[in-house]
């Protein structure tokens, strides 16, 4: 399938200069990689997951934290969907989580999780992939709050990925009812904030989860509520025309989505099969295309009921016993193999009708007794989801003992215990101890309001934790003035991490600071000394760098003591609030 002529000017682009290019830029560009390597030939993915990569190294020296989470969701997805790498995903998806624990990224880390059950049904084990959806799912089910800082519009696709990678792990597992009720809540955020690109996605995906549903349901002789899900399905693939013409899907002009999709043609197919399809399915299961196994094994079953009613049964047990070979390693749709092996076994044998009637009426029970493990999978999930529940009210409790509620960041109680096991850790050391203070914080309470200084206090939290390590321990001591502790990093290396921070809050928009600057005071933590003793040092720092005007980093070394007699004589904790 070629490739869009905008697709390869921005590919061309891309080989410019990365630095040059904006944030959005590389996001955009990564949703447009991960659609081409998803729906393209071998050797476009392998070029589209190189560009990826690179796209991912830039994202990387950026630091920006929501589209470094973005870059790595795409390119962990980009292995996923391509055969013979998906351990390569594994890395990049451990990398992902601990990067949307550190940020509280929420949406990102359910991403991760779902990636992670897609990841584990390529491998066979269900109960894992089973135990990630879950994770998920509790992940979301919580009245979540926008993310600023990405734009709700932004916010909501993230939002609706998400929920749509759970809901295939959950289409894959055979958990159709949960699946839907997945996939209507990934319909509710696209249409309120999707393009194009994501309607026709949803729309899609939503098509294959019917399809699989519908053949489900034939198995255990409900064929008129399989049926109902093939004319849906069928509906959607007429539907989806509109938006996919406008889409980032690689296509070709002037041909509509169901002549280009195999998913879709497959649903005109199931809906009504017929000779007059056969063609078209033939196209789009073309092997140079390495079609996913869901995606093969349907589109199998599509040909071989259209070649039944054209009258050439021949082809149709040829085309579904070269498919069973195909997928015969293959254990990642363990529903739909299934699906396969009946409708082969269904096939009419003028040598054998006494056998095929048995082996039907034998995959009949059996199928039956699946049927109830399917729904007792539904249960499982549900009882795994309240253990989840139960699970992250009681962190909610632990955390909010040791956490400021106002900014999130541990509080003083929090700061206190780490610096008393410090005391004890020899290894932690050197260790560089940090007081930060905002400068022109109390005129914006007095001038504006006490909640936009919240507001205020929340974006500095946020970018205090944004630019400095994960290992760093930020936290808010009271009032407007907050700790860092910067474990086996020397004084000097302190100072320069310190300052970029000075730096990106300077450099935030008015908007969100209201013109707050930051005073620090950083110094290295010394043998056998005590924790308020070093906080007494870091704040003689601090109140150096507020006689220098603010808005900088005042460094010390050794023990300094206080030497300016307009200074307090000694370090007072601020009231917590």
């Amino acid at each position: 399938m070629p490739l869009r002529d905008d697709v390869v000017d921005a590919r061309e682009g891309a080989a410019t200069s990365l630095g040059e290019l904006s944030d959005a830029w590389l996001v955009g560009r990564a949703r447009e990689l991960q659609v081409v390597g998803q729906h393209s030939d071998p050797r476009t993915r392998d070029t589209t997951r190189e560009e990826a990569d690179h796209l991912l190294t830039e994202a990387r020296r950026r630091g920006h934290p929501r589209v470094l989470g973005q870059l790595l969701c795409c390119c962990a997805t980009l292995r996923l969907c391509t055969p013979g790498m998906a351990e390569q995903a594994v890395p990049l998806l451990d990398e992902l989580l601990t990067h949307a624990r550190r940020h509280r990224l929420d949406v990102l880390r359910a991403d991760a999780h779902a990636l992670r059950g897609r990841l584990a049904l390529l491998d066979g084990n269900e109960d894992n992939a089973l135990n990630q959806a879950a994770e998920a799912l509790v992940l979301l089910e919580d009245d979540l709050v926008p993310d600023a800082a990405l734009g709700r519009r932004s916010w909501e696709r993230l939002l609706a990925t998400s929920l749509i990678d759970i809901g295939l792990v959950l289409t894959q597992l055979g958990v159709f009812d949960i699946a839907d009720e997945v996939m209507a809540r990934a319909h509710h955020r696209i249409r309120e904030s999707g393009g194009p690109h994501e309607i026709a996605t949803h729309l899609i995906n939503r098509c294959r989860m019917l399809l699989g549903w519908g053949l489900r349901l034939e198995r255990v002789g409900k064929r008129d509520d399989a049926d109902g899900r093939f004319s849906t399905a069928a509906q959607i693939a007429i539907a989806v025309d509109g938006p996919w013409q406008e889409s980032l899907f690689p296509r070709v002009p002037g041909r509509k989505a169901a002549e280009q999709m195999p998913v879709l043609a497959a649903a005109c197919a199931l809906a009504e099969p017929s000779g007059e399809h056969i063609d078209k399915l033939e196209e789009v299961s073309d092997p140079g295309l390495e079609l996913p196994v869901q995606e093969t094994i349907i589109i199998a079953i599509a040909l071989a009921r259209c070649y039944d009613s054209a009258g050439r049964p021949e082809e149709a047990t040829r085309v579904l016993s070269e498919t069973r070979q195909r997928v015969a390693e293959d254990i990642s749709e363990p529903s739909l193999r299934i699906s396969l092996v009946r409708e082969y076994a269904r096939r009419p044998r003028p040598d054998s009708r006494d056998s095929a009637t048995a082996v039907e009426e034998y995959a009949q029970e059996l199928e039956t007794e699946l049927w109830t493990m399917r729904a007792s999978r539904s249960a499982t999930l549900m009882a795994r989801l309240d253990r989840q529940r139960l699970n992250r009210q009681h962190h909610a409790i632990t955390r909010q003992a040791m956490h400021d509620p106002l900014t999130g960041l541990p509080n003083r109680r929090a700061l206190d215990a780490k610096l008393e096991s410090v005391l004890r850790e020899p290894d932690a050391q050197p260790l560089s101890v940090a007081l930060v203070d905002l400068d022109g914080f109390k005129e914006v309470n007095d001038q504006l309001s006490h909640a936009e200084g919240d507001e205020v206090l929340r974006v500095i939290a946020r970018t205090l934790s944004d630019t400095l390590r994960a290992d760093d321990l930020v936290s808010r001591y009271g009032g407007d003035e907050f700790v860092v502790l910067l474990p086996g990093v020397e004084l000097e290396a302190a100072e320069s991490a310190l300052n970029r921070t000075v730096n990106a809050v300077a450099r935030l928009p008015a908007s969100l600071s209201r013109g707050v600057t930051l005073s620090i005071g950083v110094v290295s933590m010394l043998p056998r000394e005590s924790g308020s003793e070093v906080l007494a040092r870091s704040d003689t720092a601090m109140y150096q760098s507020k006689r220098r005007g603010g808005n900088q980093v005042a460094a010390l070394s050794g023990d300094a003591h206080h030497t300016d007699p307009t200074e307090p004589p000694a370090w007072i904790p601020p009231d917590s609030d």
